[in-house]
């Protein structure tokens, strides 16, 4: 029976490289951004000794954003990082900072109810439907009574990208690529019910838009951002055999480049991001 770490494993398909490191540390400069500076909107009074778990680090550039942000007000935190692959774990972190090989999925039973805080970016690509009722069953696991979670994930259901015919033709490779694999599309719209049933509470979702073109000078490289995106699917589409719509890493690599023009040249492709947030409720 495979393990729930070769499950989350075997389902994320983008790459954990140099390249995807720099696309993500600049994706979440853009979400910050984008969510008025804020790295959380969940409503959570943390206090000194609290312990913060962060699944999907990453590279870490939040947590130690985060991390940072509370020790100037003298708030120190302990803060666990998992992930399923240490390839863009940061070598040198703060003693108080833990990064460990894992998933979600997996969370040690010593864990149970001791998390004030849990954040987890952007699965949209990785957890298909039914992994999705086993992560958020551990996350309310390990929630402490009254604790909070905040999911950020990209809205990827209604292409907003679309602004021209190579960009309708990534829409389609998506869609069935999303089919095949099970994902969920819209995860402000599938996850709050779930949520309420397993007891989650104050479940709230908020959306931000943000543009895939140049007309914003803000040092961000968006529609580089959004071609390395899927850049790093090339993989994963090629050996779902382009979808049908492309044949060869020729077709796919001509395919991008005339979408990467598309967007330069227009003003009206964007992405959502959506911050999902939800409470683990008191004990009577």
């Amino acid at each position: 029976m495979e393990s729930p770490f070769s499950q989350a494993e075997s389902h994320y398909i983008l790459p954990s490289d140099s390249r995807e490191t720099g696309r993500l540390n600049l994706q979440h400069r853009l979400i910050v951004k984008a969510f008025n500076d804020k790295l959380i909107l969940a409503p959570v009074n943390l206090k000194p000794g609290d312990r913060v778990l962060e699944s999907g680090a990453g590279s870490g550039i939040w947590v130690l954003e985060f991390w940072k942000e509370h020790s100037q007000k003298n708030i120190p935190l302990v803060i666990e990082c998992i992930d399923i692959s240490r390839d863009q774990f940061p070598s040198q972190v703060p003693s108080d900072i833990h990064f460990s090989l894992r998933s979600i999925l997996d969370v040690p039973p010593e864990w149970s109810n001791s998390f004030t805080f849990v954040h987890q970016r952007l699965l949209v690509a990785a957890l298909p439907r039914p992994l999705w009722h086993e992560a958020l069953a551990q996350i309310f696991r390990v929630l402490k009574p009254g604790g909070w979670v905040e999911f950020v994930e990209s809205h990827a259901k209604v292409r907003k990208f679309v602004v021209g015919p190579n960009s309708k033709k990534l829409s389609l490779i998506s869609d069935r690529m999303f089919e095949e694999k099970n994902f969920v599309g819209d995860t402000e719209v599938y996850l709050p019910p779930v949520m309420r049933e397993m007891g989650f509470v104050d479940v709230r979702c908020e959306g931000k838009d943000v543009p895939i073109s140049r007309t914003i000078d803000d040092g961000l490289d968006r529609v580089q951002i959004w071609y390395d995106l899927w850049k790093g699917f090339k993989g994963s589409i090629l050996a779902g055999g382009g979808y049908g719509i492309v044949s060869s890493e020729e077709e796919y690599e001509s395919l991008l480049l005339g979408c990467k023009d598309e967007w330069n040249n227009s003003t009206e492709a964007y992405t959502t991001y959506w911050t999902i947030i939800a409470r683990k409720p008191e004990i009577p």
